[in-house]
């Protein structure tokens, strides 16, 4: 399929590098801000640099990807020095202007000297057009003597008025911290190869080979069912893909006809907060809640339990930001136990408190085992649900808040309190989303052994196109990544959405280019065989993880229907199967 823009684009282009022959390696460089600038080469040490992620089977026969893994510094870079703010930092002009709806690709080394701040700084590469207006970029955290690989993206959107020029923009430690860049590359991101890795990546990630053996069993013994016609197929998919409900939203029939159709799970987009069921103190109330979850039951989709606590201060209503801290800790456990014993049993998966790497209202009143704590309650109320840890920006590299590893930090953090921590979600609120940077973050939680989710994933672009092609990369990314069990969407209707310019169903109930683009990779992850028995019994074919339904039609005419599962594994399934 076409992605918006695409044949215009310029891929492979390095626009930090496209305008100038000199090998004079500050040409192009100029202050930002007070600082001075000077060249410098040197041959990073190999513990100065990030480790590189190791290469998978899924790998190897995948050019591209070997080159992006195997990617090494030159030595050469610029040192902006005498640095007076953390925005002086050094700056240059791209050598094209971006086009609009392309999604382009920041890259590079960046690192830090001492200078006397302690800890490591977050530096950001920014890009900006015309009017100075900052269009995307990334930010990685960077220890001192230590190099960190930038990944970031950005897009311009507008379509009115194509930006004339654009600027790249190196900045964000302490004054006095000497800032280092090296390598930098602003390139067009051509997605049609990383979705071609994709798919032979799903392939291996999701399917497996399946021999079923037949027979039929008749008074004088078992016969043969060779040549008889079969049809296998999947009735349902072991990936869930599911989205946020409303109460609003279940009252227009096309939004429950497209979620009843579309989607395997469920979660409250706003019903199960604490600031909904209990705004006012003493005044707790259910019934949104439990008239959502009773739809749910009656179209048997699973619902995962968001949120029990929500760690941003402003997202904590005002009574409860107004308790001392014997009041706050008295009403935290009357909302544990107020909530998790009404629904014991009910929720597959809850998540106990939310974005704890972008607010700490609970942790910084109660102390610092507060979080683990309502893990350790949670689990002893109602054992049954994985307990997750919810936030977002992780999967971007635009947040120094929220990377990769201060993810894993905070989980390791809490399993050392006796968390049991079950899942890591992100959150997936994502603009101008580049493949290889998702996967390199869910490589890095990865590590931690749990099962990943995405949770509140919307994509928001005024163009269909691009919302479409931005939808895909982020669903294809997922369901190719083992670590990953299970994506739930942030709504999916015009006028039910918190976030604009996101939808896949307008008001009207018409399905947007991002809607159609949806309901084909749900196709397409779906598998269908049908043929005939063969001489030894067997039929043969290679189908995605799930439950299966195969209809066997003797010779006499008769349909004989028996139900099986296809479940993770190297070896070929093989069922023996009598009729």
């Amino acid at each position: 399929m076409a992605f918006a823009e695409e044949g215009t684009a310029h891929f492979g282009m390095n626009l930090v590098e496209g305008h100038c022959d000199s090998e004079d390696g500050l040409a192009g460089w100029a202050p930002s801000g007070s600082c001075t600038l000077s060249e410098h080469a040197e041959d990073p040490a190999p513990d100065a640099l990030p480790p590189p992620l190791a290469a998978t089977a899924d790998d190897d026969d995948d050019e591209e990807e070997a080159v992006r893994r195997a990617r090494k510094p030159s030595g050469r870079y610029v040192l902006a020095a005498h640095r007076r703010d953390e925005k002086d930092g050094l700056c240059r002009a791209l050598s094209r202007a971006p086009r609009p709806k392309v999604t382009y690709r920041v890259a590079g080394w960046v690192g830090v000297g001492d200078g006397g701040a302690e800890g490591s700084h977050a530096v950001h590469v920014e890009v900006r057009v015309d009017d100075h207006r900052r269009v995307g970029g990334g930010v990685v955290v960077v220890e001192p003597g230590k190099w960190g690989d930038i990944k970031g993206s950005f897009r311009v959107d507008d379509d009115d008025e194509p930006p004339r020029s654009a600027k790249v923009y190196v900045h964000g430690p302490p004054a006095g911290v000497d800032l280092k860049v090296m390598d930098l590359q602003v390139c067009a991101v051509n997605k049609i190869p990383r979705l071609r890795h994709l798919r032979k990546k799903a392939d291996r990630v999701r399917k497996r080979d399946v021999i079923l053996k037949l027979s039929s069993r008749a008074e004088d013994g078992v016969s043969s069912v060779a040549g008889a016609h079969i049809q296998v197929i999947q009735v349902q998919n072991s990936f869930p893909i599911g989205s946020c409900i409303t109460k609003a939203g279940i009252q227009n029939p096309e939004y429950v006809d497209f979620f009843t159709k579309h989607f395997d799970w469920a979660v409250l987009e706003n019903e199960l907060k604490w600031y909904y069921t209990e705004a006012v103190q003493g005044q707790v109330s259910y019934a949104d809640a439990d008239e959502l979850i009773d739809f749910c039951d009656r179209h048997g989709k699973p619902v995962r339990g968001h949120c029990i606590f929500w760690a941003v201060e402003n997202a904590v209503q005002p009574w409860v930001r107004a308790l001392n801290s014997d009041q706050l800790r008295a009403a935290v456990e009357a909302r544990l136990r107020g909530l998790v014993s009404r629904y014991a049993g009910r929720f597959p998966h809850y998540e106990v408190n939310n974005e704890m790497l972008h607010g700490a209202f609970f942790q910084q009143r109660l102390g610092d085992d507060a979080n683990a704590h309502m893990f350790r309650e949670t689990a002893r109320i109602d054992p049954a649900p994985a307990l997750f840890v919810n936030d977002y920006n992780v999967e971007s590299a635009n947040d120094p808040n929220a990377t990769p590893e201060k993810y894993v930090a905070l989980v390791t953090d809490l399993q050392r309190r006796g968390a049991p921590v079950g899942g890591i979600g992100i959150q997936g609120h994502v603009t101008h989303p580049v493949g290889d940077i998702i996967c390199d973050a869910l490589d890095k939680l990865a590590v931690t052994g749990l099962p990943v989710w995405v949770t509140e994933l919307d994509v928001s672009a005024a163009d269909e196109a691009v919302r479409a092609d931005d939808l895909e990369i982020v669903l294809r990314e997922a369901f190719a990544h083992p670590a990953v069990e299970g994506v739930m969407l942030w709504g999916f209707m015009q006028g039910h959405m918190w976030r604009s310019h996101g939808q896949l169903v307008n008001a009207d109930g018409k399905l947007t280019e991002a809607g159609s683009r949806f309901a084909g990779l749900r196709r397409e992850w779906t598998s269908h065989a049908r043929g005939k028995v063969d001489g030894s019994g067997k039929f043969k074919f290679r189908g995605f993880h799930g439950t299966y339904q195969v209809f066997l039609t003797t010779a006499a005419g008769e349909v004989k229907k028996q139900t099986f599962d296809v479940k993770k594994g190297d070896a070929p399934l093989v069922l023996d199967m009598n009729f």
